[in-house]
């Protein structure tokens, strides 16, 4: 009997990016159900991977974002190359993210043209940005045969929740059992034009302090100071763990919550993820690009003639395709 096919996705850098990279591997698993699908890609990301049911295990690439890190990849493709992979599938278009399935010898190695990477890719596929708007239709897309319909059907990423860790985490973070949870991810990683405004976070909470509802504020470290202003302003019906969890326990806590407010970020992702319903604000990116994956979402974009632009400021210095989303517009999408 013939072993199962072996497959290495060499992952993206992001939060988000990585959720829907769960929509790849759910792909190639529809096709194949007996393949063994791993995953190299920042350790950070490590605890997403190991909610994804599809990945049998991940591998930790330990180098900074931006590091070419010539000597950590071949030491990263030394441990690889006895595994014996069929395949690998790069999902980054960059010459180095091609490194690593390159010096591991893995005899097929699927993904996008991009910087100059002939040879390090040899089942090179063209790029349509066109064909393929969506981030997560890109990844699935280098799963299947070049000759597939685009874009592709996609399965939504269901990262796995682990209830005892929950149940821990309330104890642990001093929460009632009892009340209704509202999520609030006022960060976002890549700048400010994606950031819903701080004053507005602040008169939701309120709000929904009225009525009877406790908001958690999820986020990094580099997110406390939005998070502390937040409950500054709101008092007791916010509290600030941004900082205080580690990605694991985001995970779960975003499953306890009967709803959540986002703006286009990683933890959006997360959140569509376990299967939140959400309000996802858009700024100065697109839902048309990296939509939340979910039945449950909510979509606020106002779509003015100057959005999206994709950058990190705003460039004319007003973000009103932000600030004119009012409270209110975010509270009637909200159940009572």
């Amino acid at each position: 009997m013939p072993s199962a096919r072996r497959i290495l996705v060499v992952g993206p850098s992001w939060v988000g990016d990585m959720v829907m990279a769960q929509s790849l591997l759910k792909t190639l698993h529809e096709h194949d159900p007996a393949v063994v699908i791993d995953v190299l890609a920042p350790g950070w990301s490590l605890p997403i991977i190991e909610r994804m049911p599809e990945a049998h295990q991940g591998f930790d690439l330990p180098t900074g974002h931006g590091e070419l890190g010539w000597g950590k990849r071949r030491r990263v493709a030394e441990r690889l190359k006895t595994i014996g992979y069929d395949q690998a599938i790069v999902l980054p278009r960059t010459l180095k993210s091609a490194l690593v399935p390159w010096f591991a010898g893995i005899p097929r190695r699927t993904g996008y043209l991009g910087e100059s990477r002939f040879g390090l890719i040899n089942d090179r596929r063209p790029f349509n940005a066109e064909r393929l708007p969506q981030t997560v239709q890109r990844y699935v897309a280098l799963g299947l045969p070049p000759d597939a319909a685009q874009p592709p059907p996609v399965s939504h990423p269901t990262l796995t929740v682990d209830r005892e860790r929950q149940a821990i985490l309330i104890d642990e973070l001093g929460l009632n059992r009892d009340e209704r949870f509202v999520a609030f991810m006022p960060g976002a990683e890549y700048g400010p034009a994606k950031q819903w405004p701080v004053a507005h976070y602040a008169a939701l909470a309120r709000a929904l302090g009225r009525r009877g509802q406790r908001v958690l504020i999820f986020g990094s470290p580099k997110d406390a100071e939005v998070g502390s202003a937040i409950v500054g302003a709101a008092g007791d019906a916010a509290v600030n763990l941004c900082g205080r969890t580690q990605l694991a326990d985001v995970i779960d806590l975003l499953a306890l919550c009967d709803t959540a407010v986002t703006n286009d970020s990683g933890l959006m992702h997360v959140a569509a993820a376990v299967g939140t319903p959400l309000v996802a604000i858009y700024g100065s990116s697109t839902p048309g690009f990296t939509p939340p994956l979910s039945d449950a979402a909510r979509i606020l974009h106002l779509g003015l003639a100057c959005s999206p632009c994709f950058e990190r400021r705003c460039p004319l210095g007003h973000t009103q395709c932000l600030t004119r989303i009012g409270v209110a517009d975010v509270l009637a999408c909200l159940p009572a």
